[in-house]
């Protein structure tokens, strides 16, 4: 009887330990995390777009909504393309949300002048010569076809610190084009920074290994940071519980292969789909693609350095440079150490990206694409 009972009492607990690690790993599973996405929206497809598809097709990701900025192309043509992509993939639950036109301080008339005297800025975003000309509050006709959801009343900066105040200290802030919305959230509401759970950009430069002629000559220049130097410091010097930056160094380890743009035309998801079909060439960087795949899985980054980074406001040739430190050498400025990636796991990476695009999209409800004709 002793032997039975001693037996008894060990089943029990075995099956004790073994449903609390259940649930234990149930309540990790189901645990949601909340994101903002803050984003300069060219597309179709493309960077911006594609790193958007990263959160809409994670599960347990709770995508708060979409804040957009002028950067690589103009304001409204860029939420128009956002506007059509959560069409496309069925998640017009989510908001978006208008911000920022021009930065806080840059011109492009300034710049221009500023360029006869230090030389030319080969990529300038919405101010490039060979993007499409029209003027900042115009919509040309989409490729992807027009929306016709409507953007919120509410501007990008009240919409962030809505967010934060409702959720504190749970919310991502993802930052993948120039600064200029979160600079102004920061300035509006000087809590707003330490209320966000983390701080996630796409931006900076540092060392990066390359030919590649827009950085060979100019390492530490980087369009995102560079497009609003005031709004990046900005940033940077508010009191973030966790900074995490994807700078050039570590996002020209990868780029779309013609191999991965085959794999996404055989796989019968909108988001693959959407990548496949409005792709305009392979082999670009993946640039935002990473920022937020990093975010989904840190074992992604096999090498960062934590070091403290800020952006030059000299307006002279080092202007929206990005500047970094260490504990040896930091001036007496207000700045926090960032995790900054510099290596990916590319192999890694490239099969979670494809294989994350090819899944069901959790959340999705009559996505338009599925209903697209072909082009």
């Amino acid at each position: 009887m002793k032997q039975t009972r001693k037996n008894h009492l060990w089943f029990v607990s075995l099956l004790l330990i073994l449903s609390g690690a259940m649930y234990s790993r149930s309540s990790f599973a189901q645990d949601t995390r909340y994101v903002i996405i803050d984003q300069d929206a060219v597309g179709p497809a493309g960077t911006d777009m594609n790193s958007m598809l990263v959160f809409l097709q994670a599960a347990h990701v709770n995508v708060l909504g979409i804040t957009v900025l002028t950067g690589d192309g103009w304001r409204d043509e860029e939420v128009a393309h956002t506007l059509r992509l959560l069409e496309l993939m069925g998640r017009t639950d989510i908001p978006v949300m208008a911000g920022a036109v021009t930065p806080l301080v840059r011109t492009q008339e300034w710049t221009h002048a500023w360029e006869q005297v230090y030389g030319k800025v080969i990529y300038q975003g919405a101010w490039s010569s060979f993007r499409p000309k029209h003027g900042a509050y115009e919509i040309p006709k989409l490729a992807e076809g027009d929306p016709t959801t409507k953007v919120a009343n509410e501007d990008a900066a009240h919409f962030l610190i809505r967010m934060v105040h409702k959720y504190p200290h749970k919310v991502t802030i993802y930052a993948a084009g120039p600064m200029t919305n979160i600079a102004q959230a920061i300035s509006l509401d000087p809590h707003f920074a330490e209320l966000a759970e983390e701080l996630v950009i796409m931006g900076g430069s540092l060392n990066p290994h390359t030919e590649d002629k827009e950085y060979v000559d100019s390492p530490r220049h980087e369009f995102n940071l560079w497009f609003d130097p005031e709004a990046s410091s900005i940033v940077f010097h508010a009191h973030w519980p966790k900074i995490t930056a994807t700078p050039v160094d570590v996002s020209i380890e990868t780029h779309l292969t013609k191999e991965m743009l085959e794999q996404l035309k055989t796989a019968n998801t909108p988001a693959a789909q959407y990548i496949a079909r409005y792709t305009r060439k392979p082999g670009d960087y993946l640039w935002d693609e990473l920022a937020a795949a990093a975010w989904l899985d840190p074992g992604l980054i096999t090498r960062e350095r934590f070091v403290y980074i800020d952006v030059s406001l000299d307006k002279g040739i080092s202007y929206g440079d990005t500047i970094v430190w260490s504990d040896d050498d930091k001036p007496a400025l207000d700045l926090q150490k960032a995790h900054v990636q510099i290596d990916v796991d590319w192999p890694k990476f490239k099969k979670f990206f494809v294989q994350l695009m090819s899944s069901s999209a959790p959340g999705a409800t009559n996505p338009q694409m599925r209903t697209q004709p072909n082009q």
